[in-house]
């Protein structure tokens, strides 16, 4: 398996062909098609971006995703969601540093619709399926993406985190995903769900891969993008709050064995009912009036039923929630003071099956063990990577939180060289 660094040196060289590897990824892609992490291939696009590529750039000849909510110029643009039948008019941004990097945009993965939901189920193409076992969630919103980098179809894709969009899905499918700190990576051409908690992210098969990209994704300066040098033992931390630790006994035994052999102290974060409902308040009316002017008679179910709940936070409990967020990104710098990283389990289950998001409660309490973990990076805007950690059976993540990019990278490769 070739590494991120690997493939654009050998484009770059000559050893490899940008045409070549183009079309392995598009006969994996069909190859995986019944996972639906694809949901539009650019087979033309790809072809003539890989026959004219200059074989240069950080990332030279990598096939790419880009989760669909995310806008590309001349490709569909419909955030998984039947409302919507547009063509993009313009690259995202992070679509441009893409290409100005290297990469090659092979088309576009399943989203949760809109991003709103943290299961992969609902899109106007049916769920997406998880690559370890299809009858099973892949989480979302980021679900293609993630399921296409844990098939094989590409290296790297494209995804967004809101309250935990690309680590969710990174964990149950056995990737990285990393969401690097507010607006490291641009925003801008990506549709909305709540502008003080989006952020977009990386997927890869690698903590290594996933330190490279962000780091060709956002240089600035003409010199090599490297792979992260090795570091000295970090400062760990582990979180003791009972809340954070609810754990199926899949991802406990798993936790614990990763855990177990690690020089760390013990850490509490701040309260986690707190926290989550502040960012819950803060999500809602940003969610509620990025739709507010749309018609929602053909979202999916659980989307319509998230908008009205969204559209009962009120506006002085919003008012409040971003001041309190500031003081808990206060509270939760104070303890990365202590350590390198903070850490714990991803999510607080496996994979769950698919028919558990349509259940009387409407996968409430899926939902809930899902996203229990992640929303507090999204609220006080810190980097967290989920690295995946050997299990029996399906995968497991573990979370870092680190006060900056460089340190969560860090700590991650760090942890994947003890493996």
């Amino acid at each position: 398996m070739r590494t991120l660094q690997e493939i654009a040196s050998g484009v770059r060289d000559g050893s490899l062909d940008p045409v070549a590897l183009v079309e392995e990824a598009l006969a994996r892609t069909a190859d995986a098609a019944d996972l639906n992490a694809v949901v539009h291939l650019d087979v033309d696009g790809a072809r003539k971006a890989a026959t004219s590529h200059d074989r240069t750039g950080a990332l030279a000849g990598v096939p790419v995703l880009v989760k669909e909510i995310i806008e590309v110029e001349g490709l569909p643009y419909r955030c998984g969601s039947a409302s919507m039948d547009g063509v993009g008019r313009h690259d995202a941004e992070i679509v441009r540093r893409l290409r100005a990097a290297g990469a090659i945009v092979i088309g576009l993965s399943h989203t949760h619709e809109f991003a709103y939901g943290c299961t992969g189920t609902s899109n106007r193409v049916g769920p997406c399926r998880n690559p370890h076992d299809p009858a099973r969630m892949t989480g979302g919103s980021s679900s293609g993406s993630a399921a296409a980098v844990a098939a094989g179809i590409v290296p790297l894709a494209i995804g967004t985190d809101t309250a935990g969009s690309v680590r969710i899905p990174a964990a149950l499918c056995g990737v990285v995903g990393f969401k690097p700190t507010y607006n490291t990576l641009p925003t801008d051409r990506v549709f909305p769900l709540s502008q003080s908690l989006d952020h977009v992210g990386l997927l890869t098969r690698t903590a290594t891969d996933a330190a490279y990209a962000l780091a060709a994704l956002t240089e600035t300066t003409p010199a090599p993008v490297t792979t992260p040098a090795p570091v000295t033992t970090p400062r760990l931390g582990i979180v003791t709050n009972p809340e954070y630790l609810q754990l199926s006994s899949g991802v406990s035994s798993a936790w614990s064995a990763a855990v177990r052999t690690l020089e760390a102290i013990e850490v509490q974060l701040p309260d986690w009912e707190y926290t989550f409902t502040t960012a819950a308040n803060l999500q809602g009316p940003e969610a509620a009036a990025n739709h507010a002017t749309r018609s929602h008679d053909r979202y999916q179910p659980d989307v319509q039923q998230r908008l009205r709940e969204a559209a009962q936070v009120q506006p002085a409990d919003y008012e409040r929630a971003k001041q309190q967020a500031e003081v808990i990104r206060a509270e939760v710098d104070a303890v990365l003071g202590q350590v390198d990283a903070v850490l714990m389990p991803t999510v607080l289950t496996t994979a769950p099956l698919l028919e558990a998001a349509a259940t009387a409660d409407g996968g409430l309490e899926v939902r809930r063990q899902l996203m229990n973990n992640t929303r507090l990076a999204n609220l006080t805007r810190h980097p967290a990577v989920s690295l995946p950690i050997p299990a029996d059976g399906l995968p497991v993540g573990l979370q870092i939180i680190a006060k900056s990019n460089e340190r969560a990278a860090a700590v991650a490769c760090w942890l994947e060289a003890q493996r």
